[in-house]
Parts: C-alpha cells; sequence; structure tokens
C-alpha cells in the first residue's frame, strides 16, 4: 500500500463521504483533497521535494491536517514540533531535522523573530498559516490561493522514505529524533484499525495536540478507510462530550488527564453517549480506580494502549479488560514482547524486568544518531527503559519507568503502587507520586495531589490515611502537597518531573 495514495483514492470512490470536520466547518473527502492538492503544489512551488524537512509549530488546525496529507503526496518529510518550543529548543529540533521550510503561526512568531538568524532555513520558507500582515513571513493562505488544485506531480514515494521525525527531547539533553518511514505509518494504518475496531463509517474524535505521535493511532486508520475525522482546537471536558454527542462519535484516544476530566462530568455515560464504541487511554498509566469509574459508566468500551514513540506497543482490549484490569494488554499481531533482565536474559512470569519489543512499527532509528540508535536497539529489540512484568497468561502489567524509580535506604520504590492508593481516597481527583532528596533515605516518597473541589480534608490527614494503608514501611509518604493544577505536556501527560522539581525549589 502506497500511503501517498489514500486520500486520492477516497477523493474518487467515497467523494461525498465528510473526511474532516473542524470548528463546524465540514469537508468532504472530494472537498479535503482540492485543498491537500492546493498545498502540495504550493510546496513544490517553493522548492521542496521529496527527502526534505518541513518543520510545523502548531496548534491543532486544519493546516496541519493537510500538511500530514501533503506531505504524504509528495514525498515531502513532516517535523512536527511542540509550540511549546522556545529559545534554543527550537533552534536546536529545527537544525537537528535539516529542516528545509517551517510553518508557524502568528501567536509564535515574537518566538522565531528572537532566534530566526540562528535557524538553517533560507527566510523566504519561513510560512504563517495566520499572516496577520507580518511581511516577513510567506502567507500559508495566499501561497495555497495560487496553486493548482489538480493532483500534484506523482511521486514514487518508497516505503522506507521518511514521513515524519518526532522528537522526544527539546532544551535539555541531546536531540533525539524518532524516524517514521511510510511503511511505519502503513503499519499504523492497517494495524489500529483493527485492534480499536475500526470502520469507513467510524466517526473518530481527537482532542489532543496533533504533534503528539499518539494522534497518529486514529489519524491513520481515518485516513485508511476513509472514516470521518473530528478535530478539536485544544481539549475541554465539557466541549468534548457534547461534540461526542452531536457527532455520534464512535471513537476516541485520551491521555490519563482528559478521562479523569470528562469522568468528572454526569453526561460522561453510556445514556448520554450512545453511539460511542471506544475510548483508548494512552501516554501514561491510568489509574485503576479510574478504569473501574469509567467501566461503570460506560461499560464494553475501555481499551488501553501501552506503547513508545519508537515503536512497540501492547494493547489491552475492550474484551480482556473485566479480567485483566490492571494490565495494559498484550502485543498485537505481528509484534514481539520480552521481558528481561539486565544481562538480557529473559524472566519468568511474575518477574519484573525491562520490557523489551519489536514490531512493524520499530523505528529505524534516531535521526542521525547511530550511537543513540544502538542504545535503545540491541539485536533488533527496543529496550524500553520500562519496567513490568507478565502474568501466567502473558498480559503485561507495568511496574513504573526506570528513571521515576524512587530508591530510598537503598530499596526500590515504585511511585506508581503508592498512587494506586492514594487515588482510593475520595477527596482525591489525580495524583503523581515522586522521590524526594532526603539526608537519611536518599529520597522519600511525597505525593502532589489534585483534590474533588472544596473537601476540608487536610495534607496531613491525606498523608496519614495513606501511611496507614500501604503495604511497606518504605512506602509511607514523607508528604502531601495539594495543586490547583498539574503541569501538562503538550500531549496532555503529567510532569512528574516538573512537579518534583518545583517541590525541590521550595
Amino acid at each position: 500500500m502506497a500511503t501517498n495514495t489514500l486520500l486520492s483514492r477516497h477523493a474518487i470512490y467515497r467523494a461525498n463521504h465528510t473526511a474532516v470536520v473542524f470548528q463546524g466547518r465540514r469537508f468532504t473527502n472530494a472537498e479535503f483533497n482540492l485543498r491537500v492538492n492546493r498545498l502540495a503544489n504550493a510546496l513544490l512551488s517553493l522548492g521542496l521535494a521529496r527527502g526534505d524537512k518541513l518543520a510545523i509549530v502548531l496548534d491543532n488546525s486544519l493546516e496541519v491536517l493537510e500538511v500530514y496529507q501533503a506531505a504524504a503526496k509528495t514525498g515531502i518529510a513532516v517535523v512536527p514540533l511542540s509550540p511549546l518550543l522556545r529559545g534554543d529548543g527550537l533552534v536546536t529540533l529545527i537544525n537537528d531535522a535539516d529542516t528545509a521550510a517551517v510553518i508557524t503561526m502568528s501567536r509564535l512568531t515574537p518566538e522565531f523573530d528572537a532566534v530566526r538568524d540562528r535557524i538553517n532555513v533560507s527566510s523566504d520558507r519561513f510560512i504563517l498559516i495566520d499572516r496577520s500582515g507580518d511581511e516577513t513571513y510567506r502567507d500559508y493562505q495566499a501561497l495555497t490561493a495560487a496553486a493548482s488544485d489538480e493532483d500534484p506531480p506523482w511521486v514514487d514515494v518508497d516505503n522506507e522514505d521518511i514521513y515524519n521525525i518526532i522528537y522526544s527531547s527539546g532544551t535539555t539533553g541531546l536531540p533525539k529524533g524518532i524516524v517514521h518511514t511510510h511503511a511505519i505509518r502503513e503499519a499504523y494504518a492497517t494495524g489500529f484499525s483493527a485492534s480499536y475496531r475500526i470502520k469507513p463509517e467510524s466517526v473518530i474524535l481527537h482532542s489532543g495536540s496533533l504533534v503528539f505521535n499518539g494522534a497518529f493511532l486514529t489519524l491513520m486508520p481515518a485516513f485508511y478507510l476513509g472514516a470521518t475525522y473530528v478535530l478539536m482546537p485544544a481539549f475541554d471536558a465539557r466541549e468534548m462530550i457534547d461534540l461526542i454527542a452531536a457527532e455520534n462519535v464512535t471513537h476516541v484516544m485520551a491521555v490519563p488527564s482528559q478521562i479523569i476530566a470528562m469522568l468528572e462530568h454526569p453526561d460522561f455515560d453510556e445514556a448520554h453517549l450512545p453511539d460511542l464504541e471506544m475510548v483508548c487511554s494512552v501516554g501514561a498509566p491510568l489509574h485503576l480506580e479510574h478504569k473501574q469509574e469509567f467501566a461503570r459508566r460506560l461499560p464494553g468500551r475501555f481499551y488501553e494502549l501501552y506503547g513508545l514513540t519508537e515503536g512497540f506497543v501492547t494493547v489491552l482490549d475492550r474484551d480482556d479488560f473485566p479480567a485483566k484490569p490492571g494490565s495494559v494488554g498484550v502485543p498485537p499481531p505481528l509484534y514481539e514482547m520480552r521481558i528481561v533482565d539486565v544481562d538480557g536474559n529473559d524472566l519468568p512470569a511474575g518477574e519484573v524486568g525491562e520490557i523489551i519489543g519489536r514490531g512493524p512499527i520499530t523505528m529505524p532509528g534516531y535521526y542521525k544518531r547511530p550511537d543513540l540508535t544502538a542504545e535503545a536497539i540491541k539485536d533488533g529489540w527496543l529496550y524500553s527503559g520500562d519496567l513490568g512484568y507478565v502474568d501466567e497468561d502473558g498480559f503485561l502489567f507495568l511496574v513504573d519507568r526506570k528513571k521515576d524509580l524512587i530508591i530510598s535506604g537503598g530499596v526500590n520504590v515504585y511511585p506508581r503502587d503508592i498512587e494506586e492508593i492514594v487515588i482510593q481516597h475520595p477527596a482525591v481527583a489525580d495524583v503523581a507520586v515522586f522521590g524526594a532528596d532526603d539526608d537519611r533515605w536518599g529520597e522519600s516518597p511525597v505525593a502532589a495531589v489534585r483534590l474533588v473541589g472544596e473537601t476540608g480534608v487536610s495534607e496531613d490527614d491525606l498523608r496519614d490515611w495513606v501511611n496507614e494503608r500501604v503495604s511497606a514501611r518504605y512506602q509511607k509518604l514523607r508528604e502531601v502537597v495539594v495543586l490547583d493544577d498539574f503541569p501538562l505536556s503538550v500531549s496532555g501527560k503529567t510532569l512528574r518531573r516538573v512537579i518534583r522539581d518545583e517541590y525541590q525549589e521550595e
């Protein structure tokens, strides 16, 4: 299958089917294909060609979807970057990717203006989707309006050509650009369509950032099958629930913080959302307490995906959830998984070790970093850096990230074990446990919590309640701190390290 033929195919055979819905605007496959053709031809008119890198630094917008499809048609590789990047981080990643052009938005022009002289991109290849009269940037809308809506010249895209580069680090550490080929995105399209029971008639809603790799878990199936893709500018729990109902949405991908926020609304249930067939939790573990509440509200619809952008996943299917609610499932067909010790030896069921895996979406490597690639992929197996075990049926249970492990008095303490207890308190809406420096023990567990409204419970009361219930002394919390909100990444993940660093600074 050639991924660059998908939209053109649907424009012929499913021409009048709704392809995209965004902020009240609706586009059929035929209409959206014409928009993508104009962008593809506009990019070619700027001198971009197969293999060139196009960076986008954008909020969710129609233009992001157009870029992804135009890139497929032309063989141009997309480099999606977080709109939270600033200064050195922006410069480092754009230059590291050998970027030939940049598409961004007017609210970020002050950030770009401060560093443009350090970015290795021709001055006439900075493009704004909302020009706002700035003469130093090209106007996306003018460029596309002047371009032909005919199919761009055919490009024989190879399956091993780069489709996109996803960066896993920003302003700190070495850049790690995860390469995804057209073959990998094809595997996303076919594999996750099957895993999530997506059909051509499905309606898929996405509210998370489109520059987050998790977006492709449903984006690729949608454009593979010609389903309807409903995009929100940003996540809002109330608006999302209303939109699911209004658009008869069948499939939703969400990170835990979004699921938790929706569970705080009484209308997030089977009676109000009868068409909903799937909500898949992705990006971080969802606490068991929240999973069980979800299953009570929307039975038979919960899926969970554990995975790495570098290219390995397990999926907990809706039908396996009742028997294995604490698990993150099993590798899909064509994937393999092992649990190994520090020497790479396989461990038996029930023993905790590092999760390693391989499959059709495993990256060929980090962009221009064979050294980092060699650390991550050994003998064809991707080393996750995550700790877990399998039960006697082969289902995977996550323990924690190696980097989040707390070592207290020489003992390994897993934050998730403590979090699963904290979240059971009726006053707690969400929790993040981390290790804080301790002169005696090296590190001691601290819990940051977000409360359910005005509860009257004190931080000390919460700490004591938890410490009465943990199974070991070294799991006892030193302190509980109440936060109004948790810091989140652009993908909606809780930034546990940021919470820890801010706590340490106080």
